[in-house]
């Protein structure tokens, strides 16, 4: 065009066109549904349980989207009230929701994988996904979604491109298996109630009937544990590489939401920018829950935005998703400490990629004098005496849930802070730690926190990391450390989304150890950290301007009311359970935890109970003990059968000793008990 004010007007023509534009409403509740119990043949003859919840009163040629959850979780008893809540919602709408057991758990046939997300569950969810496309009431459009297992395996299939899957909702979910899961917190050993639970799970038959069939319990309670097997593997490789792909592999569009509280949370600014299909995240003040049921609030309908995805990709409904905000993230306001439910103070902003716009790095030095400062001093060190039970206090966590005054914490740490605030200061992303640090052995971890410390002196956590020392270089050729040489360790701490206020501190805490989220390392020592000249350490902080653009009010509404099964009472698992700390003069610690809940069902009353001591000596850090207990108890018709896992990991200075028991009793008695023993060398742990 040789106009140039006739090219002004063309585009300004077409701003104010695109501004105008309307977009469908997501699709509304129009439908009720059935529920109906089926089986999806596998190749190899074996057929795994899935319950469809139908969309009922369509046209009989209505063909529908199908969204599928895919868990271990049993869907029949111990996720029956969540699935029937989820997939109520979405079938009202128009999509065939489709529950499946994976393999040898619950109503599946088979016996249990030999892990998480194993190749076996990977082919088994292709089947699944293939059969689900080509059913007579489908459209041919597969969606999936989860939370947890359900979101890893949802990203973990979309790396794989099936033509079927259209678009998955991953939520509280990561791609990276071994610093990121629970069973390595970055690169260390943790040991918590999921494991008592997965172990014990792989042993229980299908409800509602739990057959105790030797042909079908056998198997199963022979399944090796676990537990066992990520004790046998301490360092990243293949194995915990099997289920990855690179994440430009994925060509199916995410929709992701992830808490500030979950443990998970750092795969969003990964995804967002190296996923190469249409991505959008959502970021809130959540734990390790639904955005409408999260310990901590506010809350918000997710299924309502979900439909507005999946309607968009598996419908070609245009419901303006593709114009949504690329990030939505909560800006949270500072809060006190304690673990209790709260509603979090904050604003929500709007940004158009990753690294939020604005975003700049603000590098502050650890000073001798134990202060933050924008400069470096010309020398210094700091040293500081490793007490193994550091951190006992602050509760089993995996840089997810609130957290109790760090005060107790900081104690057994060194503490940076900044002078009082002249103005408020916000924060969002990644913050990085360098520091130059030595150790009088040749295993250590170090542990950063950062902290917001109040005018009144309450002290509560932002976010934090650790980094295994033998891990310094590379996660999966660990190296030890040479005793009293000085290394560098950069460290990325956990996404934090946060606003120090005027007159608040920044506190940069460091210990060597997390005891018990984090296994203690081995040798009684001394650790020192350099704080001038070449050798200086610090933290950059990624500084966003306080002002921003808000999100449309439309992403952002009320919780609907979640349907209940109508025949299912009790349930919910009493989180964060009961914790309690022994400590006595002479440097032994013990922590015991207990957690547990009741659920009815038609068929008679379930109850679980669980268990975890753990044992420290300070003066002994090889010698860690964790003891963890389990039982479930079914009571069906006239009879109770008992399931019952025993688990024991302790160390000394070379190898781990490791001890389970999985048993099931009928009325008392035992019907099938079965136990390993290993003796695990410690590698670089």
């Amino acid at each position: 065009m040789n106009n140039p004010a006739a090219a002004v007007l063309l585009l300004a023509l077409s701003a104010s066109l695109a501004s105008a534009r309307t977009y469908e409403s997501p699709s509304p509740p129009r439908y009720g549904f059935t529920l109906e119990t089926t089986r999806i043949p596998m190749r190899d003859g074996i057929a795994l349980a899935v319950t469809l919840y139908m969309p009922k009163d369509a046209p009989p040629d209505k063909r529908f989207p199908v969204l599928l959850n895919y868990l271990p979780y049993r869907k029949d008893d111990d996720e029956a009230q969540e699935q029937y809540g989820l997939f109520s919602y979405f079938a009202r709408r128009g999509y065939v929701g489709a529950a499946v057991d994976i393999r040898g758990f619950g109503n599946s046939g088979g016996t249990p994988p030999d892990r998480e997300y194993s190749a076996r569950e990977r082919a088994d969810g292709r089947q699944v996904i293939a059969w689900l496309a080509r059913q007579p009431w489908s459209n041919g459009k597969v969606g999936m979604f989860g939370i947890s297992w359900g979101g890893f395996n949802s990203i973990q299939m979309a790396m794989r491109n099936p033509p079927a899957l259209k678009a998955i909702v991953a939520v509280a979910a990561t791609e990276r298996l071994y610093r990121e899961d629970v069973h390595y917190i970055d690169g260390i050993v943790h040991i918590d109630e999921f494991e008592l639970t997965m172990d014990l799970g792989q042993g229980r038959t299908g409800a509602p009937d739990y057959s105790l069939a030797p042909d079908l319990i056998g198997p199963r309670m022979s399944s090796k544990p676990w537990s066992l097997t990520y004790l046998e593997h301490q360092r990243d490789g293949a194995f915990w590489h099997r289920p990855e792909r690179p994440l430009s592999s994925i060509h199916v569009p995410c929709f992701l939401i992830g808490g500030l509280h979950d443990g998970y949370r750092d795969s969003i600014p990964r995804m967002l920018t190296q996923v190469s299909a249409p991505v959008k995240a959502w970021v809130g003040p959540w734990n390790h829950a639904w955005p409408d049921d999260s310990d901590y609030g506010p809350v918000y309908g997710w299924r309502e935005q979900a439909v507005r995805w999946f309607d968009y990709w598996l419908k070609g409904r245009d419901t303006g998703v593709l114009e949504d905000p690329k990030l939505t993230i909560y800006l949270q306001h500072a809060y006190p400490p304690g673990p209790q439910d709260q509603k979090l103070p904050g604003v929500w902003r709007a940004y158009d990629g990753w690294p939020p716009k604005g975003t700049h790095r603000e590098r502050l030095y650890l000073q001798p004098d134990h202060t933050l400062r924008r400069a470096p001093r010309n020398s210094g060190r700091d040293e500081l005496r490793y007490v193994p039970s550091a951190g006992a206090e602050a509760g089993i966590f995996w840089w997810g849930d609130l957290q109790p005054d760090m005060r107790p914490f900081d104690a057994y740490s060194l503490v940076y802070d900044t002078q009082p605030l002249a103005r408020d200061t916000a924060i969002i992303g990644l913050p990085r730690v360098t520091l130059y640090a030595a150790a009088t052995a040749p295993q250590a971890d170090w542990i950063a926190r950062l902290e917001d410390v109040a005018p009144d002196g309450r002290v509560t956590l932002v976010t934090g990391a650790a980094v295994n020392g033998a891990q310094r270089n590379s996660l999966s050729d660990p190296k030890s450390l040479v005793p009293g040489k000085l290394y560098r360790f950069s460290l990325d701490l956990h996404l934090a989304s946060y606003v120090f206020p005027k007159g608040h501190r920044i506190r940069l805490a460091l210990s060597n150890a997390m005891w018990p989220t984090l296994w203690p390392t081995p040798y009684a020592m001394d650790t020192t950290v350099a704080l001038g000249g070449k050798q200086a350490s610090w933290i950059d902080l990624p500084r966003v301007p306080l002002q921003g653009r808000a999100p449309p009010p439309s992403l952002l509404t009320p919780p609907a009311p979640i349907e209940s099964p109508p025949d299912i009472t009790g349930g919910g698992f009493d989180w964060p359970g009961s914790y309690q700390v022994q400590r006595d003069e002479t440097g032994h610690a013990r922590v015991v935890w207990k957690g547990g809940y009741t659920v009815h069902y038609p068929w008679g009353k379930f109850r679980d109970a669980e268990k975890l001591t753990y044992v420290i000596d300070d003066a002994h850090p090889a010698d860690a003990k964790d003891v963890g207990d389990i039982v479930n108890v079914q009571h069906v018709g006239a009879h109770t059968l008992t399931w019952r896992g025993h688990l024991s990991v302790r160390s000394d200075l070379h190898n781990f000793y490791y001890h389970y028991t999985r048993t099931v009793l009928r009325d008392g008695k035992v019907v099938i008990s079965r136990t390993w023993r290993k003796t695990i060398p410690r590698d670089h742990q």
